[in-house]
């Protein structure tokens, strides 16, 4: 019996998908958990895995298309099975039709160098028109009922006459890929950050012993006990962070323009880097956990986000209160990290630099110390709060009980 293969509904907040490649095409057999295809939403990119097993009958929405979430994208089935009765009814984003009489009229000064046709294109076919100043009158589509989808205007040529200048370059010397849908999110989201927030960083270092002496009793025991927990520095400075924010609750908020929201609640958000680009998932009630749990739930979402199964409300920045960026494993010794609006701050953890200090009895000695750097929105918080705060995460660093119970 024919099955449909639906556009899985990733977060309340999701609407549509883009397919971004069939790993599959037309007519090729299909077995259960094999990949089908991979989508992005406005958030992240997911690979979805086939649920049945046969032959791969029909495809509805190609690469490049915009499919409502629980949409039928395809079929699979036996061969010659009937798949009329899961055709998805074509719903693209409606394009200005011409008058009758005309075959094509320029667009607006908006869209100008782009003729539009009273053939129907998919919203990235479009977009990619647009910008390469296409004629889609002079493309034939190959989507669903004869629709323009992106690899139908990939590689046409623009129009000379109307914008040459955005004619396709090939070169030797260098190459140019077109930004992951991800990519730009992030791009817009980081410029927006810093575009309508005043973002000021403070930087301090904290003496790491302890948190040091700890690792090592963790990296000891798991020798012989592979199951015992994996306490990382990084989960031990997010506990730290968590007790600061406690202790300072104006920082565990959001700025909403003429009021501030205070949570009662951490909801930890912990940059996570991924071969689909940056992602910050959110741990709500971080500050309920143990240090295991906490430690256990961080690798969790980090692991979720690097399969691509995360649940893309969990990416949302409203939906975290404070974030944490850990660059010490790449070596940085300071930076500025980018404030995830809503939120009116965002710690970033730099690597451990030795450096001298005073030990007592007169004795200079070097002590390792790791860097952190806070940025903070300054219409939301002043510079003494935030100074405050930093040296709190600082104290509750250099405080840490060096001991292998994580009950606390």
């Amino acid at each position: 019996m024919a099955i449909p293969v639906i556009m899985p509904k990733q977060g309340q907040s999701v609407e549509t998908c883009i397919i971004s490649k069939w790993f599959k095409k037309k007519g090729d057999n299909v077995k259960v958990g094999e990949l089908l295809f991979s989508y992005e939403t406005d958030k992240a990119s997911f690979e979805e895995e086939a649920k049945t097993e046969g032959i791969l009958l029909e495809i509805f929405f190609e690469e490049g298309d915009e499919a409502p979430v629980l949409a039928n994208v395809a079929v699979i089935g036996q061969a010659g099975e009937s798949v009329d009765e899961f055709r998805t009814i074509d719903r693209p984003t409606p394009i200005e039709e011409t008058p009758a009489s005309t075959e094509a009229v320029v667009s607006s000064s908006a869209n100008r160098g782009v003729f539009l046709t009273k053939n129907k294109a998919s919203p990235r076919a479009r977009a990619i028109a647009q910008k390469k100043g296409i004629d889609l009158t002079n493309i034939s589509g190959t989507g669903p009922n004869g629709r323009i989808i992106a690899r139908d205007v990939e590689g046409a040529s623009a129009i000379p006459s109307l914008s040459p200048t955005l004619s396709p370059t090939l070169s030797p010397e260098f190459e140019v890929k077109k930004l992951s849908n991800i990519r730009k999110l992030i791009a817009k989201a980081m410029y927006e950050s810093l575009q309508n927030s005043a973002q000021l960083t403070h930087h301090m270092s904290a003496d790491v012993r302890k948190l040091l002496v700890l690792r090592e009793e963790v990296k000891k025991t798991r020798k012989d006990d592979p199951n015992y927990p994996n306490i990382t520095l990084n989960d031990m400075i997010c506990r730290a962070v968590i007790r600061a924010l406690e202790l300072h609750p104006e920082i565990n908020s959001h700025f909403l323009g003429d009021s501030i929201k205070t949570f009662k609640n951490v909801h930890l958000g912990l940059a996570v880097d991924t071969p689909r680009g940056l992602m910050v998932p959110v741990l709500k009630n971080a500050d309920d956990l143990t240090l295991k749990g906490l430690s256990n739930n961080l690798r969790a979402l980090a692991d979720s986000c690097r399969r691509g199964d995360i649940d893309p409300d969990l990416l949302q920045s409203a939906a975290g209160s404070f974030t944490v960026s850990n660059l010490g494993n790449y070596g940085v010794e300071m930076f500025t990290p980018v404030i995830n609006l809503p939120q009116v701050a965002i710690l970033g953890v730099n690597t451990i630099i030795h450096r001298p200090a005073d030990i007592g009895g007169g004795i200079i000695a070097f002590v390792p110390h790791i860097g952190l750097s806070l940025t903070y929105d300054h219409r939301a918080i002043d510079g003494g709060p935030a100074t405050l705060f930093l040296k709190e995460i600082k104290t509750q660093i250099e405080n840490f009980k060096s001991s292998t119970n994580f009950t606390n």
